[in-house]
């Protein structure tokens, strides 16, 4: 991302656009304490295997992974906790009728900084079958055959 509008990409959840069809993205924010927000500045995040539930009509983000602050002390957070998504409700709610009309889920899929607050991308996703990530996987190889074969004509030309 662009340091320059201040925007700075922590994590990715590459496994998401493997795993799930994406549609209809959205930024939000998240709650965290001092040492998270410390600890993603300095080591990062891991979004494989995260989600995002509802809970009490509120979004909550589970198993992301934000690494123990390297000196925080006894009052340090838990690398897993369950955290707080920070959207509006008609969002709230839009997302909750997708989920439970379509069949869809809530997958983040990347944590970075803008203007220096902590963003989240999430994304309604629905599951790819087998043969779905078969497809995936043979175009993504057919683009770097093509990339390839682009490359090779510049060099020889």
């Amino acid at each position: 991302m662009n340091e320059k509008r201040g925007t700075k990409l922590i994590a990715k959840n590459s496994r998401a656009s493997f795993d799930y069809f994406l549609s209809q993205f959205l930024e939000v924010g998240l709650e965290l304490t001092g040492t998270e927000i410390k600890s993603l500045r300095n080591h990062g995040a891991s979004l494989v295997d995260s989600r995002v539930i509802m809970r009490n009509n509120e979004m909550y983000v589970l198993n992301m992974n934000i690494p123990i602050y390297d000196k925080g002390n006894i009052f340090n957070h838990d690398p897993k906790r369950t955290r707080k998504l920070l959207m509006h409700r008609q969002e709230i709610n839009k997302y909750i009728r997708a989920m439970q009309e379509k069949g869809f889920t809530i997958v983040p899929t990347k944590i970075y900084f803008s203007k220096g607050r902590a963003k989240l991308e999430i994304a309604l996703a629905k599951g790819k079958k087998l043969f779905d990530k078969r497809e995936t996987i043979k175009r993504r190889e057919d683009e770097i055959k093509i990339a390839k074969a682009i490359k090779g004509q510049k060099d020889v030309d």
